[in-house]
């Protein structure tokens, strides 16, 4: 396996249970951590719980390309290379097409799909000088197997799975690698507020699922992992 010692590392999302969960166990393993999310004391409460520099974060909505834009900026004002883009952030709106709006459709996409476009316009381009680098995705299990109410989110992370693959065929000639983890139920705060009978006490605990983040950051250099699925054995209530 890659050691992660003084690797770069962007995680999105990183106010999450998996994102940071995903900090926790990079930053221990030597990884030179980068945090950004939309809640900035959030934000400031995991930088200080890892003891990171104080330019390590940056509060910024992914679905607007000025704030990716400088992120990216501030990124690289602090790392000039990016080893390893870790994309945990995203919404989830499970809900039947009889109750889903068309702003909620929208939001979904523009989270989960645009989100990711403008993180690759931004950060691809500097693994492409280099010719290497990791990204990693997690579009969830409805972005390979759709279920009822999942119409907005399983579109998008359809558009997500697909994007990544038309990218990967267009870096063949490269050393950067593209990673989707597909995970299913995952207890976390994605499930707070989502009208669906579950049995959280049977899903993946959120630190579980960031280990495989954690696995896949470490990955050979002579293979790729080109996904990885991660499923309880029963999430839903009969």
């Amino acid at each position: 396996m890659e050691s992660l010692k003084g690797k770069s590392v962007l995680i999105t999302g990183a106010t999450g249970g998996i994102g940071a969960a995903t900090a926790r166990l990079l930053a221990a393993s030597g990884a030179r951590v980068f945090i950004t999310g939309r809640n900035e004391e959030r934000l400031k409460d995991l930088l200080q719980e890892l003891q990171l520099p104080a330019d390590r974060y940056f509060a910024a909505d992914l679905s607007s390309a000025k704030e990716v834009e400088k992120l990216k900026d501030h990124f690289h004002t602090v790392f000039p290379v990016i080893d390893i883009l870790v994309n945990a952030a995203g919404v989830g709106i499970i809900k039947p097409m009889d109750t889903l709006t068309s702003e909620e459709f929208m939001t979904t996409l523009q989270a989960n799909l645009i989100a990711p476009f403008l993180l690759m316009k931004a950060f691809l381009p500097a693994m492409k000088e280099v010719k290497k680098g990791l990204i990693i995705n997690i579009p969830g299990v409805l972005g390979k197997v759709p279920m009822a109410g999942a119409a907005a989110y399983s579109a998008s992370k359809y558009g997500l799975t697909g994007m990544m693959q038309s990218i990967r065929e267009e870096l063949k000639r490269t050393d950067i690698r593209i990673t989707n983890l597909f995970l299913g139920g995952v207890d976390s705060a994605f499930w707070d507020h989502i009208d669906l009978r579950v049995q959280r006490e049977k899903m993946i605990r959120a630190e579980e699922a960031a280990k495989s983040v954690w696995f896949l950051c470490q990955q050979p250099l002579s293979g790729v992992v080109s996904e990885m699925v991660l499923q309880p054995f029963n999430h839903q209530a009969i």
